[in-house]
């Protein structure tokens, strides 16, 4: 496999468990630059544990993530993976953009200082540079004017906007979801699920862990169905959604659909 044709994304024989309950057994998964994975599957399926792996939020038992050709959380060295320091990293982390089902804003800053704060501390960028660019994706997110406002001043939805808005400040060359509009109620989850479309129209590279089964239908590439801790079916939303192979997915789907 050339450097052309690799996917930006690599997971390979990734497990995870937490005491005696294994999550994640033995996982394999590609994305593609510029293409939008989602992950489907019932509760405790281990969605949201691969997704905190990718970005070493969650340190793998056995396996690895490998993320642009570099392996998330280790340096390889002697012929052999060695853990990351912290601060190597957050530098290895600044390419993954996270956005979180609770939004995990910081209440004490306003919106501006919430969206420049990773930029300047990690990535050394001017303050006023970062402002500027963050002025630039609250507009791209539809909400112009509100750089001044706090986490509490906002709807859930408009809070969930500013949180894609700080992940796209580092400009991240993948975009991580986990449940984004799960949290919000009904009428909000719309505009949320606009700018992700919008995102993906753009050509974002994603990996989304939704059950908003419209937004995998209209803009996912492919579609990975994981039930306790195994993928057990992928492919095209065509496919998966419509004529599933896996007796578990069919009972899913056709609970959620």
């Amino acid at each position: 496999m050339t450097a052309t044709d690799r996917p930006l994304v690599r997971i390979r024989g990734l497990s995870k468990s937490f005491g005696t309950h294994q999550v994640l057994h033995g996982v394999d998964l590609d994305v593609r630059e510029g293409e939008v994975t989602v992950l489907l599957g019932p509760s405790g399926s281990g969605k949201s544990t691969l997704l905190r792996c990718v970005n070493h939020l969650e340190s793998p038992d056995a396996g690895y993530v490998e993320v642009d050709g570099r392996i998330i959380g280790h340096r390889p060295r002697g012929g052999r993976l060695h853990a990351l320091r912290p601060r190597a990293l957050t530098r290895q982390r600044a390419g993954i953009g996270m956005v979180f089902q609770q939004f995990n804003l910081f209440p004490h800053l306003t919106v501006l200082d919430n969206i420049t704060e990773a930029p300047v501390a990690v990535r050394g960028l001017p303050r006023r540079q970062a402002a500027d660019r963050a002025r630039e994706l609250l507009d791209r997110v539809g909400l112009a004017g509100r750089q001044d406002s706090y986490p509490r001043q906002l709807s859930g939805g408009q809070r969930q906007r500013v949180a894609i808005a700080r992940a796209l400040a580092m400009e991240p060359r993948l975009m991580l979801f986990d449940e984004p509009t799960s949290a919000l109620d009904p009428e909000l989850v719309g505009e949320v699920l606009a700018v992700m479309k919008d995102l993906a129209a753009d050509g974002m590279t994603m990996l989304v862990v939704t059950h908003e089964i419209g937004f995998a239908r209209e803009a996912a590439d492919t579609v990975v169905f994981l039930d306790a801790g195994r993928v057990v079916e992928s492919g095209p939303p065509a496919h998966v959604l419509t004529t599933p192979r896996h007796d578990r997915a069919r009972a899913f789907l056709s609970a959620v659909l």
